[in-house]
């Protein structure tokens, strides 16, 4: 009798749920969903296996949607998500969908609320204070940073000149980290001298749990989620970056107030630690000192810009690298363009060499085309919301937004989309038909503010290691480039970027340069 009432509630249950759903259920009927869909599962199916399966999946939905007008629908059990690879509807959707997905609470768990990934109510005031942060006059006063880490990057990799294929990955990502804890902190972690630096290996794993909850749903609840060995290491990664972020905090403050008293009563202070002011001081000011951000909140934000900030320059100069592998000839034209602007100088980088780097810039930028380190953006819909398109988003739904289908999508990039064509970024053959075509940092008032810091991260980086290193990998045959990614939050290369590297040799002075020196 018992079980017998049981069955009844749960009926009943049913019954009103998708009652209560029932214009959910009429709107997502009227657009496609993908192949294999199945009832009551959705695509949960498609969703499991390791992280490139996974990518995998994703990118066949991206596919499915560019050839359904650039949508399609697809359950994950009782939840309905939308894809969309159409940039016009996109567009839409990031100008007035800006609630995170609830997804987003599992990398809140690691750094809060910091600006990018805290729900609307926090964002709004925190994005205010963050935007002036990275004003590209203060950003570009990075550059030293990143010029004195990559010739350290440099040197590291002598060791593996002639030696055959090995990942980049461990040099790449220890490169971005000490340059992002020295710009946001004004720490010099030494990462690179020390590949084994406990927030690194924390970071790096803790993000690979974050990608488990996220596309398993046993391990999404909370309280289940504690039963699973994985809490223990998540919870030890935690306490790990928290605590090394708080003390970093404690001991800014200190210098913060330590300068302001010397400053009032006229004593002389050392101002070399002043000379470049670092996010963490920026934040401070900007929030109101003493009476603006807590340390909680600035941890939050310093967290997010680190994590952020390391992974997303370290996959892009990695992609980057990659590609000119595959593609020798390519390479060539980046070292003529070096050539010209260093000529046979080992000087570092600086500021004023980057704008002259047209064609470094091109190839970088056409590898975040191709492979976007964030390739989904997942929001929110609150409220039905008509795309220009004429299709409708039905409240309570989410949208995927596919950086990595846009960015591949021949309606706006042309047959040749899928091709690897630095020269398509040439001002006269750059008309991709909507500025949404092209987001790598995402767009809207949401999108990432730390582009042009990347950007000037990855391209000092790269003009350093390729002034002193071919770039050797097996050519690719096709214009097409073939590279095996999964998804760990970040999309990543899955053999961490293997190349080899062979020295380059400086150029021979012509007889005409001898005869006028």
């Amino acid at each position: 009798m018992l079980l017998y009432l049981l069955v009844i509630a749960v009926v009943l249950w049913i019954v009103v749920f998708r009652y209560r759903r029932r214009r959910m259920y009429k709107l997502a009927s009227m657009i496609p969903g993908p192949k294999g869909e199945l009832p009551l599962i959705g695509v949960a199916h498609t969703l499991v296996g390791n992280t490139e399966d996974i990518m995998s999946s994703l990118q066949n939905f991206s596919y499915e949607a560019m050839e359904n007008g650039g949508i399609i629908r697809g359950w994950l059990n009782h939840i309905l998500y939308f894809v969309l690879v159409d940039p016009v509807d996109l567009e839409m959707v990031l100008k007035t969908c800006l609630e995170k997905d609830d997804l987003h609470q599992f990398i809140r768990k690691i750094v809060g609320n910091g600006a990018i990934f805290a729900p609307v109510s926090i964002w709004r005031r925190r994005r205010k204070i963050l935007v002036p942060a990275f004003s590209p006059k203060i950003v570009e006063n990075f550059v030293e940073v990143f010029a004195e880490q990559s010739v350290k990057l440099t040197k590291r990799l002598e060791n593996q000149v002639d030696k055959g294929p090995f990942s980049l990955w461990p040099f790449i990502s220890t490169y971005t980290l000490d340059s992002v804890f020295d710009t946001a902190m004004g720490v010099k972690i030494n990462a690179q001298d020390n590949p084994d630096s406990p927030f690194l290996l924390c970071m790096n794993r803790i993000l690979n749990l974050v990608c488990e909850r996220i596309f398993h749903l046993w391990l999404q609840p909370d309280w289940l989620y504690k039963l699973f060995p994985q809490y223990i290491e998540h919870q030890k990664c935690v306490k790990e970056m928290h605590g090394f972020t708080d003390k970093i905090i404690k001991m800014k403050r200190t210098e913060i107030k330590k300068y302001e008293s010397q400053s009032k009563d006229g004593t002389m202070y050392d101002l070399q630690a002043y000379r470049r002011k670092t996010f963490l001081d920026l934040l401070v000011t900007l929030s109101g000192g003493e009476q603006g951000y807590t340390d909680v909140e600035l941890r939050e934000e310093v967290l997010t810009l680190t994590v952020a900030g390391t992974d997303t320059s370290a996959v892009a100069t990695g992609y980057t690298l990659k590609l000119l592998s595959m593609y020798p000839e390519i390479q060539e034209n980046v070292y003529n363009e070096l050539y010209e602007v260093f000529g046979d100088s080992d000087r570092p980088v600086v500021k004023e060499d980057l704008p002259k780097l047209k064609y470094l810039e091109r190839v970088a930028k056409e590898s975040l085309r191709l492979f976007p380190p964030v390739p989904f953006i997942i929001r929110k819909v609150l409220e039905d919301t008509t795309l220009p398109s004429g299709r409708v988003l039905p409240a309570g739904s989410g949208v995927v937004i596919s950086i990595w289908g846009v960015h591949r999508n021949p309606k706006y990039w042309g047959p040749d989309a899928e091709h690897f064509d630095p020269d398509r970024f040439l001002p006269e053959r750059f008309n991709p038909g909507h500025h949404c075509s092209f987001m790598p940092f995402s767009s809207g008032p949401r999108n990432c503010p730390g582009y042009q810091y990347a950007l000037m991260s990855m391209k000092t980086a790269l003009s350093t290691i390729l002034r002193s290193y071919k770039v050797v990998g097996e050519r690719e045959p096709t214009v097409i480039p073939r590279i095996r990614v999964k998804i760990d939050i970040m999309m990543k290369d899955i053999d961490g970027y293997r190349v080899a590297l062979t020295r380059r040799r400086p150029r021979a002075v012509s007889s005409d340069n001898r005869e006028n020196a």
